[in-house]
């Protein structure tokens, strides 16, 4: 039971009310049981000596004063109020007050030591001045079983107080943990909007760049062509509003991918003049869990976004696969220009222009997005051939 309090608590000054009345309790009680015992001795049909009546009353007066120190010096003070408790039989109670004191503030071994002292103390006194109305072994049974009350009790309330503090300073730390937890995620639900309203912003918005350009550079177009590159625009910019809602709105609860979703993805970068071929194998984002499902949609959406910038005019070519169990890969594979050298940074899914930038903001994200959902990315490419952008991501049975 005393393990766990195996160290010695320090009490402070004496600073609330109750405190100073429990130590004026203490003092009151000791007081009173010396004044008791020293009437009774002037009282008495035999009185004691005149020797042994100073010395009752000199060490009844200095044990009262000694409880006052026992706060401060629990173990000290005890055992000096014990010492003076054998001669002095009106320091007895403030020898049991000073034992209980030591056993509330000391460790075991040392609240032990000091109630062996005490006992032992009543022992040599009652063997010295027997109290009389009972026969000598009893008064000892008496002082050996309330010196180890005492004790007892003490530590027993030593080790609830310990407890009580140990649990509040397990609750201080827990509400801290919980401070620092709530921060981590704040910081994470602003990582992931910024993951989010890149992923629907750059889509979207490389759209409108693309057909305003066409719209600059054909502005002798066909009237009915120049009005349709204009819907597109104002479509696309309304999408984009709508999906910047949703990302603020309500981040955590992304509404439900379905499979019709990327088909109309590949739809709208057809029109935007994109070359892309789908084949899904017969995947269906509906058939998957809907954090797995947005992370598939996201990741195709920004690999095509990248394509898009990167290798304008290349055919893409995207392609799902695979099973419930096994997982779902997903590839996104596109020719890089020819003009790039040997050994050219490929980290921003292009070339010289995409620069450190793009790594940051393209490829780092995805494989963020990824690996939060549990998966991998891997990509690369060499001058002349295909860029792969290959993600896989857990499919649960």
């Amino acid at each position: 039971m005393f393990l766990a309090s195996a160290e010695d608590l320090r009490p402070g000054p004496m600073r609330s009310r109750r405190d100073r009345m429990v130590a004026a309790g203490g003092f009151t009680c000791a007081l009173v049981a010396a004044v008791a015992v020293v009437g009774g001795d002037l009282t008495a049909s035999v009185p004691p000596p005149g020797w042994y009546l100073v010395a009752d009353v000199v060490g009844g007066a200095l044990a009262c004063a000694a409880l006052w120190l026992c706060r401060r010096w629990p173990a000290t003070a005890a055992l000096a109020i014990i010492v003076l408790s054998v001669p002095a039989a009106s320091a007895s109670v403030a020898a049991g007050i000073a034992t209980l004191i030591t056993a509330l503030y000391r460790r075991p071994a040392v609240a032990i030591a000091v109630g062996a002292a005490d006992v032992a103390a009543t022992l040599a006194r009652f063997a010295w001045r027997p109290p009389g109305l009972a026969p000598y072994p009893v008064w000892a049974l008496v002082g050996v079983l309330f010196g180890g009350a005492l004790t007892g009790w003490g530590m027993l309330a030593r080790t609830r107080r310990h407890l009580v503090l140990t649990l509040a300073e397990r609750a201080r730390r827990a509400e801290a943990d919980q401070r620092q937890r709530a921060e981590q995620a704040r910081h994470a639900e602003r990582l992931a909007i910024a993951r989010e309203m890149h992923d629907v912003l750059a889509h979207r918005l490389s759209l409108l760049a693309l057909h305003a350009g066409a719209l600059e550079f054909n502005a002798r177009a066909d009237p009915a062509e120049v009005a349709e590159a204009a819907q597109v625009i104002r479509s696309s910019a309304h999408l984009a509003l709508q999906e910047l809602r949703a990302v603020i709105s309500v981040l955590r609860e992304a509404p439900v991918l379905h499979g019709g979703d990327l088909t109309s993805l590949v739809r709208e970068c057809r029109r935007a003049g994109m070359r892309v071929e789908l084949d899904d194998h017969g995947v269906r984002l509906s058939a998957l869990p809907d954090a797995t499902a947005r992370a598939a949609f996201r990741i195709v959406q920004e690999g095509l976004t990248n394509a898009r910038k990167h290798a304008p005019g290349s055919p893409v070519t995207v392609g799902l696969s695979g099973t419930s169990g096994a997982g779902l890969t997903i590839e996104v594979r596109n020719p890089l220009p020819a003009t790039f050298a040997p050994g050219t940074d490929l980290s921003g899914m292009g070339g010289p222009e995409a620069g450190a930038q793009a790594a940051g903001a393209g490829l780092v994200g995805l494989a963020e997005r990824a690996a939060l959902a549990g998966g991998r990315l891997e990509h690369g490419g060499a001058a002349g051939e295909d860029f792969l952008l290959a993600v896989w991501l857990p499919w649960p049975s």
